[in-house]
């Protein structure tokens, strides 16, 4: 099944932007995800399974690394990716 998320992230601290930045680049190395950042949050597209298994290892680091932080998602069971 294919999967759609729209994720936002908010580290609670000044120094935000590199964790925001860092888990972007971080999504980015992943196989089979694509990873499509705007200014509001990141799209991801892919197979349900790796994808959740993917946000699961990398929110838990996120939060291992950075501390406090709030995750928003929504999730669609469709490839929802704008199409060129």
């Amino acid at each position: 099944m294919d999967l759609s998320v729209e994720l936002s992230f908010y580290p609670l601290k000044d120094e935000y932007r590199t964790a925001i930045l860092d888990l972007i680049e971080q999504l980015r190395h992943e196989n089979d995800i694509i990873v499509l950042p705007n200014r509001m949050s990141t799209q991801l597209f892919g197979e349900y399974d790796n994808l959740m298994t993917v946000l699961t290892r990398l929110m838990k680091a996120s939060f291992e690394q950075h501390g406090a932080a709030v995750f928003v998602a929504k999730f669609i069971n469709s490839d929802r990716q704008p199409k060129t």
